[in-house]
């Protein structure tokens, strides 16, 4: 009997912390992993994915398109040419609604196709959040370690929860060995405690991913910020991994 794929929305409160590279590096090694993965880009007007997955200038159709009903769903997805597995629907470059009812049609009916389904949603608790809050089975806050993103993310998970959403869980991005010295945060244990949610990836500051991302090329599947993104794959498949990989 087939699983019922898992709808997983990525938020973090403000912006800049990364969260459109971890939807996709998320998305690639849970393909890598077998499962066939949709992400779905809600950032309207601040368009990234595209050039992240490497599918650039190869997007005919956008979300607004599909939730419009100006196309069907089918016709607005593009694989990626760089992680095999992977398949991505784009926002538009500027404007574009997210209506929660329209989204949900769409996720359901992509579940016939795709194991699993990211939201990459906009930054705060708009609409895109409020959408991708009614469809998803779980949520994940991508964060950095500074007081205004823990303090935004713990208002984004408190509404999260408030709302019905059982599992959210907190992922500390661009982590680097000072990161504790200079931000004003102590530990990841600050961190935790700020945003009262469980602690399920530490991915680290990484070059190499601030150069894959903006050129649209693959992430190196040896390097240690792709082992981290394997492991939070791994967790979210059950596996019991490390949360910090060295």
């Amino acid at each position: 009997m087939r699983i019922e794929p898992k709808v997983t929305m990525i938020a973090s409160g403000k912006g800049g912390t990364g969260k459109s590279t971890v939807s996709v590096l998320l998305g690639s090694r849970l393909a890598a992993r077998g499962k066939k993965v949709l992400l779905i880009e809600l950032d309207s007007g601040l368009r990234s994915v595209d050039i992240i997955a490497g599918v650039y200038g190869k997007t005919v159709y956008d979300i607004e398109d599909v939730l419009s009903g100006r196309c069907e769903g089918s016709k607005a997805v593009v694989e990626s040419p760089i992680y095999p597995g992977l398949s991505v629907i784009s926002a538009p470059y500027e404007g574009g609604a997210v209506r929660g009812d329209a989204l949900e049609v769409l996720t359901k009916r992509m579940t016939d196709y795709f194991d699993e389904i990211i939201l990459d949603t906009a930054a705060g608790m708009g609409e895109a959040f409020q959408a991708a809050a009614r469809v998803s089975d779980r949520a994940l806050l991508v964060l950095t370690p500074d007081p205004v993103a823990l303090r935004d993310g713990r208002i984004a998970a408190d509404a999260l929860l408030d709302g019905g959403m059982r599992t959210v869980r907190l992922v500390m991005n661009r982590v680097r060995a000072d990161s504790f010295r200079t931000s004003g945060v102590r530990d990841l244990d600050e961190c935790i405690d700020t945003v009262a949610v469980q602690l399920i990836a530490v991915l680290p500051e990484s070059a190499e991913v601030q150069r894959a991302a903006a050129q649209g090329q693959p992430l190196a599947a040896g390097c240690t910020a792709c082992r981290a993104v394997d492991a939070l794959a791994a967790r979210l498949q059950g596996e019991l991994v490390p949360l910090v990989v060295r």
